[in-house]
């Protein structure tokens, strides 16, 4: 039998973690040849939707590297990264895959031999959980609809404020003197990427065809009246419409892109 093989993409920083890759290949040290990777200026320009795509193409894992905090070239690049791969990981939860494929380091320009053991210790930890549902000619499709809904979840701008204002919110004093504990914040993202997430699954159902509340509450597995919650929020938002009633069901479809 054939030993699986997990396929690894690798987004690199320039100044930093790429130039860590370099040494350990210059220097010829040993690691799995797992990795394919995309070198980025920024660990921070990694976006949270592109991460999301590498999964539904079927990457059994992704691998993001940075520099190491204090030293990053554009000073905070790699923090607002961290905080993104924090929000990316509860999304993900979401989905039915892993979050432990998605992984975050910090590897410096000197550092060849670190990078070669995370990859090394990634791969490993990938090979102990298997393929990814999405890998392979036949991935599995209500799991890959929910990492479309995550995609698009992930793009919306409260979570991208969430993920932005993190810092100032939780580490500043505003005019009062007050902070947002850690804590406080940490279940304000939980609450907000579990709602982004259903009211984008309620968006891809709605958006082939017109669907019930009955039958949104099947697919998603929760109570009519959450739907039916999220809904009220989604035709504020202009992205549904009730088009018609069948009996005593109103019927909602989709309206515009998240």
């Amino acid at each position: 039998m054939v030993e699986f093989e997990p396929k690894i993409i690798g987004f690199l920083c320039n100044w930093c973690s790429y130039a860590g890759a370099d040494l350990a290949g210059v220097s010829r040290i040993q690691y799995p040849p797992n990795i394919r990777v995309i070198r980025v200026m920024c660990s921070g320009r990694v976006d949270p939707v592109i991460v999301l795509e590498m999964f539904a193409d079927g990457a059994d894992g992704v691998l993001v590297m940075g520099c190491h905090p204090g030293e990053c070239h554009y000073l905070e690049g790699n923090l607002y990264a961290e905080r993104r791969i924090k929000m990316l990981k509860r999304l993900i939860a979401c989905t039915g895959l892993e979050p432990e494929r998605l992984r975050l380091e910090w590897v410096s320009a000197a550092e060849g031999s670190r990078f070669a053991d995370i990859v090394t210790d990634f791969t490993n930890q990938l090979k102990s959980l298997g393929p990814s549902a999405l890998a392979g000619e036949k991935p599995d499709e209500p799991i890959l609809a929910c990492v479309r809904a995550a995609e698009n979840a992930a793009g919306t701008s409260r979570l991208r404020t969430l993920v932005g204002r993190e810092k100032k919110l939780t580490e500043e004093e505003n005019v009062y003197g007050e902070k947002v504990a850690q804590e406080e914040f940490d279940e304000l993202m939980e609450e907000s990427v579990k709602e982004e997430y259903l009211r984008s699954r309620i968006y891809l159902l709605a958006k082939d065809k017109s669907i019930s509340i009955e039958e949104l509450t099947k697919h998603l597995g929760v109570d009519s009246e959450i739907v039916l919650r999220h809904i009220v929020v989604m035709k504020r938002r202009g992205l549904l419409k009730m088009d018609r009633i069948e009996g005593d069901n109103p019927l909602y479809i989709a309206l515009e892109a998240i």
